[in-house]
This record gives structure tokens, C-alpha cells and sequence, in this order.
């Protein structure tokens, strides 16, 4: 879909920032803040903004913190359809937080959470490798974060840590 410069700029701000008020946005691209509004619902409604990203530590709320595995999956792509279907089935569990087509030794690339790596384990064992197509998977779990989407996990004690967004 072609977008007009006007509506890639706020696409560019809502990435960066999406807590700016719609004033704040239309003062950046010189519009008016009914401008701003309409254009951002109608991104929303054509699928273009999909979601808006909060990033919680859940490792500093006790109880709460989930095990992250990142599950690479050869597949044997399906004639017409090639990996589509087998993956449209897959995004479809709810574990499954990310999903994508990659290059390379594997075919998809699935991260999904759980709060135990048994669990993890059943669903990968009873779900993810019983799908038609699926011919392997290799299991990653992730040991401790350090930058995710642009913010910085840092410190000294993991108590300590704090976020730092980086430019």
C-alpha cells in the first residue's frame, strides 16, 4: 500500500515513541491534531499498526518471570502452498508469541514462553513436532536477556538492572 510521506512520518514516531499524544505528533509533522487521529485509526484499521509494545521485566516481579525457547523447525513445504499452511497452523497456538520464515539451516523460527521448561518440552513433543510436514526442531532457551527491542537491560546485580532505551 503507498502511504503519503505525511502518514510514513507518523508511522516513524508511533515506532520510536507510541505514548506521544496525537497534539505532540501533528506539532512534529506539522498537521492538526484531527489530522493525526484519523490518520492513526485508519493505519489501525488497515492492519499497517498492528499492535502497540509495552516491554515489562518480568524477571524483577516475582513469580511471574517465563522461560523463553526459540525452536528452530525444518519443514517440508507443501506443494502450492510451500510453508504457508504449516505455519498459519502453528501461529495459531497460543505458546507461540513470534513465528517467521527464515533462510538458511532451518525453515521457521518460532519463540513461544511458558513457566516451566517441561512445559515447553510437552508442547514441542505433543503439539509442535506431530504437525504433518514437521520434519525436526532444535529447542533454545534463552539463559538471560540483555537487549530486546531497542532497550538495554543493564546493571550490576540482576536486582539492580534497569532499562535504558538506546537512541
Amino acid at each position: 500500500m503507498k502511504l503519503s510521506s505525511e502518514e510514513i512520518e507518523i508511522l516513524k514516531i508511533l515506532e520510536e515513541d507510541h505514548k506521544l499524544s496525537a497534539a505532540t505528533i501533528a506539532s512534529m509533522v506539522m498537521s492538526d491534531e484531527e489530522t493525526v487521529k484519523n490518520t492513526i485509526k485508519k493505519l489501525e484499521d488497515q492492519k499497517i499498526i498492528m499492535s502497540y509494545p509495552t516491554l515489562i521485566n518480568w524477571s524483577k516481579v516475582d513469580g511471574q518471570a517465563n522461560i523463553i525457547a526459540m525452536i528452530e523447525v525444518k519443514v517440508t513445504p507443501k506443494r502450492g502452498v510451500g510453508f504457508d499452511e504449516v505455519a498459519e497452523r502453528i501461529a495459531r497456538f497460543p505458546e507461540v508469541s513470534s513465528l517467521y520464515l527464515m533462510s538458511g539451516a532451518y525453515d521457521l523460527s518460532i519463540t513461544i514462553e511458558g513457566k516451566t521448561m517441561n512445559q515447553i518440552a510437552n508442547f514441542v513433543s505433543e503439539k509442535l513436532s506431530t504437525i504433518e510436514h514437521v520434519i525436526s526442531t532444535t529447542t533454545h532457551f534463552m539463559l538471560k536477556k540483555y537487549k530486546h527491542d531497542g532497550v538495554i537491560f543493564e546493571g550490576g546485580d540482576e536486582k539492580d538492572r534497569r532499562m535504558v532505551v538506546t537512541p
